[in-house]
């Protein structure tokens, strides 16, 4: 509860200045999301994948890959790699689409979203960059 001396009114008081109110501290500037060397070889090697690599094979094409040979790239042992694998794959094939299911289960893999939104720029860009000399 606020309290207010009435007594303390006087012609000084009424007519002077505001102070001036102190700066508000600046925010830090947010850094700029990054990603280390293996995150991009990650990023690079995912960029060749097919839609097919992210599915689960079932029991018909793990018998056919017994029998003939598995041409099917295995996921990565490393579950914070895998979920950066599978976000490449997606982005380069679906762009700023994919599913927020997806993106939740990279922002769970220990990603943000603005690491998400580096790596859908660098395949647009890349793409772009590699149609420009087709």
């Amino acid at each position: 509860m606020a309290y207010l001396a009435f007594t303390a009114w006087d012609a000084d008081t009424i007519t002077a200045a505001p102070r001036p109110v102190a700066d508000p501290i600046p925010a830090a500037p947010t850094p700029r999301p990054r990603l280390s060397a293996l995150e991009w070889s990650v990023v690079a090697l995912a960029a060749k994948d097919p839609l097919s690599s992210l599915r689960t094979p079932g029991r018909m094409a793990v018998a056919m890959g017994a029998l003939f040979g598995d041409r099917r790239r295995s996921a990565l042992a490393d579950h914070r790699l895998e979920a950066l694998r599978r976000i490449a794959v997606l982005s380069r094939h679906q762009g700023y689409t994919v599913a927020p299911t997806e993106i939740r289960a990279f922002v769970a893999a220990g990603f943000s979203e603005d690491q998400y939104e580096l790596i859908v720029d660098s395949l647009r860009a890349a793409t772009r960059h590699a149609g420009a000399y087709a």
